[in-house]
């Protein structure tokens, strides 16, 4: 096994506080070039510090939230939260052909998404599972029937929570499928008997069929059972081609100072995908999952051209009324005054291709 030349509990990877530059002209000096990614080989075997527990952004749930929670019993929407499960957005179509100069997306469906960048067909959190551990389930059908998926080049994994990381999903893969997770997480797909895992630091990067996949920080948090809290690290992706488009893959997170550092590393992300649901109650899920008026803050932020929302219509995973997101998150878009069309507030199963 190759060992990391970092320091297992605090890499040498800049983090926001270490690399914010210096207001033009408080030393004479220019804004400091954001620093690059460290490239990694594929398929690197690494050795890990036991928990990312000091990555948090904030505290995990106590006893007193934990019994809060239980107290209030606000895990699912009500009546007449769910009665408008027949009008939440499902319009599955064939994808867009494309070429190896095309950017396109299909939303499948919650945090998946089917991504064609630089030739290469790209899986996000692959969830093509009914149901997942501990929820009901799924409220929209899978946007894209499994058999209809052109051929998968890669797959991105965002941490892994059940609703993103699903084991029955990627065993419908060819095990030399080429993976890319978080750090911590090779040895479980490993273990699944895939060959070619690529498992990063946050601001790292492996590069594939001439297509970045960048590793980036995100507000969340990491666990499968009741033992493994924190022992994977948790993140989103940047996918950039070889002509500089980038695509920003927030996978699961709350608002924070991480979408200015991220936007600040990548000026040019020409579309975010970000998360509007799973956000109520709000004292209980603030700290990890966005809201809408955050997912819109967050893209503001990012500096992205355009923003299409994910995590929401899919799974009941929170309180909120299924279709409110959806609603909130259109009219803080209006409100930013930015032009309709640079949001791709797309049903599940649609596609859209960004401009040449």
């Amino acid at each position: 096994m190759t060992e990391q030349t970092e320091d297992p509990v605090h890499p040498a990877i800049p983090s926001s506080a270490g690399t914010a530059a210096a207001p033009a002209g408080a030393t004479g000096r220019t804004h400091a070039r954001p620093p690059a990614p460290i490239l990694r080989p594929l398929g690197e075997h690494r050795s890990w510090p036991r928990s990312f527990a000091h990555r948090l952004t904030a505290p995990l749930p106590g006893l007193r939230g934990l019994a809060r929670f239980a107290r209030e019993g606000a895990l699912r929407p009500g009546p007449e939260g769910i009665r408008d499960i027949p009008h939440l957005p499902y319009a599955p179509s064939p994808m867009p052909a494309v070429t190896a100069e095309t950017v396109a997306v299909t939303w499948a469906g919650h945090a998946s998404w089917v991504v064609r960048i630089g030739g290469l067909t790209v899986l996000t959190d692959p969830v093509w599972s009914r149901r997942i551990f501990g929820t009901p389930a799924r409220l929209t059908p899978v946007g894209v029937r499994w058999e209809d998926l052109p051929p998968v080049d890669a797959v991105v994994i965002s941490h892994n929570h059940f609703d993103h990381l699903d084991a029955p999903t990627l065993r419908r893969l060819p095990p030399h499928t080429p993976l890319f997770v978080p750090a911590g997480l090779a040895r479980w797909c490993r273990r699944r008997g895939f060959t070619h895992v690529t498992e990063l630091d946050w601001w790292e990067a492996a590069e594939l069929g001439g297509v970045r996949f960048v590793f980036v920080p995100a507000h969340h948090w990491s666990r499968r059972s009741l033992t493994d809290t924190c022992r994977s690290l948790w993140g989103g992706w940047v996918l950039e081609d070889g002509g500089g488009r980038q695509v920003y893959f927030a996978g699961d997170t709350g608002y924070g100072h991480w979408f200015t550092e991220i936007g600040r590393r990548f000026p040019d992300i020409d579309l975010a995908l970000l998360p509007i649901g799973a956000y109520a109650p709000r004292w209980w899920l603030c700290d990890v999952h966005t809201d809408p008026e955050e997912a819109v803050r967050a893209c503001q932020d990012l500096g992205a051209r355009r923003m299409a929302p994910m995590h929401w219509a899919t799974f009941l995973l929170s309180a909120e009324p299924v279709l409110e997101p959806l609603a909130r998150l259109r009219a803080a878009w209006a409100r930013t005054g930015r032009p309709r069309e640079e949001l791709w507030d797309l049903a599940v199963g649609a596609s859209r291709v960004l401009p040449a």
